[in-house]
C-alpha cells in the first residue's frame, strides 16, 4: 500500500469521525462541519490523483555549434523545472544522443584527462557527460547511437577507470542485444529500477516517483539495419509492419503492468512521427509516447519558438489507445534547441487526465537565457566545463582552413533528402574526382542525402521580417579566434557536414543496375536514401509506381534511360559510392562487380592502399574517406577566396535551377 492510499484512508476516517459527531449548538456549527468535510473530500480527490512532470529530449545529432551553444541552457531549464516538482519529475531521451563527427571525436583529445565528467578521453564521452550531469534517467536506442558500431556503443556506455559510462539504461523492446558479442554483456533484466541499472541495455525499466512506479519502455525503428551499424543485434520485426512492431512492444508493456504498475511511457525512436502516431492507437496500456528521430517540433500557441521555427503540430497530440484510453504524444526538435515538458495527472487507475494538461505549463521551452531566467534555473557546472573543453578542441579544427566558398552550401535535412543541392553536388563531384586518381575510368558518383548532416554557412532573416521566404543565406562566417575569414571552409565544417566519414568504394554497374539504383533512391522522397550525384543526371516522377519513377537518365551526354526504357547497349559504368551504400546501407541494391574500397583495411579483401594516389594536401581524415576527398578537392580547385566555389543553391532566389536531378512536371 503506497502513501497515497494510506493518506486517502486516513482522510476517510476523519470524515467518518466528524459525521458521527452528536448534537450541535447552532446552525453555524453545522456549516463549519460541512465546510471541514468538504475540504477533506477535496484532499481525498488530490490523494487519488498523481501528478507527473515529464522532461524530455531527442535528436542531439545535428549542428555542433547549435548543440554546444544550447546544452548549458537546457541544463539550467532542467534544474529550474525540477525544482518546481522535486519529487514528481522524470527526465528522458528518445534517442540519438550524439552523432559521429567533430563534436563526437573531440572528447578523445588528451586534454579531456583533466575535464570533470569525462576524465578518460574517448569518442562521444562529452555528449554522454552532458546527460549524466543533467540526471537523465533512461534513453531509447536511436540509430545514430549505433553509427560507430556496436563495439564503440559498448565502450561509450561502459565505465572505464574514472569514466563512469552512461549513468542510465539504454532501452529497446524490439532489439535483441544478446546476439551481438560486443554488447551482450551489458544486457540486464527488464523492469528494474533505472537508478539501479546504469551502463546497461534492457527493454524496459521502472522509475519510482513520489511513491508511484512509472514504467518506461524503449523502441527503435525496424529500419535500423539499413540506416546504421547494428552488428549482430537482432532487429524486430523483420519487416516494416507497424502492427508487428506494436506486438513486440506490447510484450514489454504487459510485463510492466503485470508487475503492478499502471502508468507507462514509451520512448519510441521511429524516424517518422507518423509511425509513433500509428503506435498510439495500436498499443494498450501506454499513456505517453515520446517520439524521436524525426526532429518534429510540436508546440502549443503559448510556446515561444526560435526565430525561423514553426511548429509541425500541437503539443501534446492526443490519441485513443487500443484499450480506448487517452495517449499523449510529444516530441521536440533536436540539438538541445528545446526542452519538452509535460505536466499531467493520472487517476487512481493510472488513466491520464486530459483536463489536467495546462498549455501554459506544458509545451516546449526554448533554450536561451531569457527562458532560463524565467524558470530561475542554474547551469550545471560539469556541463559548462565539458562544453568549454569541447570548444577548445573544435577551435583548433576551425583553424585548419581547407577551402573557400562565396555562397551558402545547402546541407539542410529537408533539402538534401528531397532535391539536388549545391553541397550535394560539391561532395559528389569531390568523390568522383578523388576516385579518378585511382581509376580514371570512373565516370559517375552516387551518395545518399542522409549522409550530409549539416550545411556550410548560415542564414538569417532581414531586419523586421519573420517570413521564411525572406531568409538570406550566407557563406561561412569568419571566426577570428581561429584565424578563419568569411567564406573559409574549415576542417570543422567538413567534419560536421560529412559526420559519418564513410569510405569510398568503386563498383561497375550495368545500365539496368544503374536505373534500379536510382529507382530505389527516389522511392521515398524526404528519406535518407534520396541521392546526390555527379557525372550523371536524371528526371523522375514521384507519383509513378515504384520501379517506374525514373523517366530519363544520362551518364554525361549518353542517354541510358529514355521515356522509362533502358538502353542496355550502354555501359557498364564505373561508379564511386560510399562503402555504407555498397554494403546495402539504406537498402541500396548496389552490385559488387569489380568492387574496390579506397580506405585501406586489412580485414577487407577488396580494400587498396591509396597513399600513392592521394594528393596529400589534407591529412586530418582517413585516406580514401569522403572527408578526405572533399578536403583534397577543395585544396585542388577552391583553396582560397580568389578561386572560391560559387555555384549558388536554388534555396537562394538568385540561384540557377537544378540540372542533375529534376522532377517531372
Amino acid at each position: 500500500m503506497n502513501h497515497k492510499t494510506l493518506q486517502r484512508a486516513a482522510l476517510l476516517a476523519m470524515i467518518a469521525s466528524l459525521a458521527a459527531c452528536g448534537d450541535y449548538a447552532d446552525e453555524s456549527d453545522v456549516d463549519d462541519l460541512e465546510d471541514e468535510i468538504a475540504e477533506l473530500r477535496s484532499q481525498i480527490e488530490d490523494a487519488e490523483t498523481f501528478r507527473l512532470q515529464l522532461l524530455h529530449l531527442a535528436d542531439m545529432d545535428g549542428s555542433n555549434a547549435d548543440a554546444l551553444a544550447n546544452v548549458g541552457f537546457v541544463s539550467a531549464l532542467v534544474d529550474g523545472f525540477r525544482a518546481q516538482y522535486p519529487d514528481n519529475t522524470v527526465f528522458l531521451s528518445s534517442g540519438d544522443n550524439y552523432i559521429p563527427g567533430s563534436r563526437y571525436t573531440a572528447s578523445s583529445d588528451d586534454s579531456f584527462t583533466t575535464v570533470t565528467g569525462v576524465a578518460v578521453p574517448g569518442d562521444g564521452r562529452a555528449d554522454i557527460a552532458y546527460l549524466n550531469a543533467m540526471g537523465l534517467q533512461a534513453s531509447a536506442v536511436g540509430n545514430h547511437d549505433l553509427d560507430s558500431g556496436t563495439s564503440s556503443f559498448a565502450a561509450l556506455i561502459s565505465p572505464e577507470g574514472n569514466w563512469t559510462g552512461a549513468q542510465f539504461p539504454y532501452l529497446s523492446a524490439n532489439l535483441d542485444f544478446s546476439t551481438d558479442a560486443a554488447v551482450a554483456a551489458l544486457v540486464t533484466a527488464d523492469g528494474q529500477e533505472a537508478s539501479d541499472i546504469p551502463n546497461t541495455l534492457a527493454a524496459s525499466t521502472v522509475i519510482t516517483v513520489d511513491g508511484e512506479m512509472i514504467g518506461v519502455v524503449g523502441a527503435s525503428t525496424p529500419t535500423l539495419e539499413d540506416i546504421t551499424s547494428t552488428g549482430d543485434i537482432t532487429v524486430l520485426p523483420a519487416n516494416d509492419s507497424v502492427t508487428e512492431l506494436a506486438a513486440d512492444i506490447q510484450v514489454s508493456v504487459d510485463a510492466l503492468i503485470a508487475s503492478g504498475l499502471n502508468k507507462v511511457i514509451l520512448l519510441a525512436h521511429m524516424q517518422q512521427i507518423s509511425v509513433e502516431k500509428q503506435l498510439a492507437g495500436l498499443l494498450d496500456g501506454v499513456d505517453i509516447i515520446v517520439a524521436g528521430g524525426s526532429n518534429t517540433l510540436l508546440a502549443d500557441s503559448n510556446d515561444r519558438l526560435r526565430s525561423g521555427d514553426t511548429a509541425a503540430d500541437s503539443y501534446p497530440l492526443i490519441y485513443n489507445s487500443a484499450g480506448n484510453e487517452p495517449v499523449a504524444l510529444v516530441n521536440v526538435d533536436g540539438d538541445y534547441k528545446y526542452l519538452g515538458r509535460l505536466v499531467v495527472e493520472f487517476d487512481q487507475n493510472g488513466i491520464l487526465q486530459l483536463n489536467s494538461i495546462n498549455p501554459v505549463v506544458s509545451g516546449v521551452f526554448v533554450a536561451d537565457q531569457d527562458m532560463v531566467d524565467s524558470v530561475n534555473g542554474t547551469e550545471d557546472a560539469t556541463v559548462t566545463a565539458v562544453v568549454d573543453a569541447t570548444n577548445t578542441v573544435l577551435i583548433a579544427q576551425e583553424s585548419n582552413i581547407l577551402g573557400n566558398t562565396s555562397v551558402y552550401l545547402n546541407g539542410q535535412r529537408g533539402s538534401v533528402r528531397s532535391e539536388e543541392t549545391n553541397l550535394g553536388n560539391l561532395t559528389a563531384d569531390a568523390n568522383l574526382w578523388y576516385a579518378q586518381q585511382r581509376d580514371a575510368t570512373t565516370v559517375i558518383s552516387l551518395k545518399n542525402g542522409g549522409g550530409i548532416r549539416a550545411d556550410i554557412g548560415s542564414f538569417a532573416y532581414p531586419p523586421g521580417s519573420t517570413d521564411i521566404a525572406d531568409l538570406d543565406y550566407f557563406p561561412p562566417e569568419a571566426f577570428p579566434a581561429a584565424g578563419k575569414a568569411d567564406g573559409d571552409i574549415s576542417q570543422f565544417d567538413i567534419q560536421s557536414a560529412l559526420a559519418f566519414n564513410n569510405g569510398l568504394t568503386l563498383v561497375d554497374v550495368t545500365a539496368q543496375e544503374l536505373k534500379d539504383i536510382i529507382e530505389h533512391a527516389v522511392t521515398t522522397v524526404g528519406a535518407g536514401a534520396f541521392p546526390q550525384v555527379g557525372g550523371m543526371s536524371f528526371t523522375y516522377d514521384a507519383d509513378a509506381a515504384a520501379g517506374s519513377k525514373v523517366t530519363d537518365l544520362s551518364v554525361g551526354a549518353t542517354a541510358v534511360v529514355t521515356g522509362g526504357v533502358v538502353d542496355n547497349a550502354q555501359g557498364p559504368f564505373r561508379m564511386v559510392t560510399l562503402n555504407f551504400l555498397a554494403g546495402g546501407g539504406d537498402g541500396f541494391p548496389i552490385p559488387q562487380t569489380n568492387r574496390v574500397d579506397l580506405v585501406l583495411d586489412a580485414t577487407v579483401a577488396t580494400s587498396v592502399d591509396m597513399s600513392a594516389e592521394d594528393p596529400g594536401q589534407a591529412d586530418f581524415a582517413e585516406t580514401g574517406s569522403e572527408q578526405d576527398a572533399l578536403a583534397e578537392y577543395l585544396q585542388q580547385f577552391h583553396p582560397n577566396a580568389a578561386s572560391a566555389f560559387n555555384l549558388a543553391d536554388d534555396i537562394d532566389d538568385n540561384a540557377v535551377v537544378d540540372t542533375r536531378i529534376q522532377e517531372a512536371p
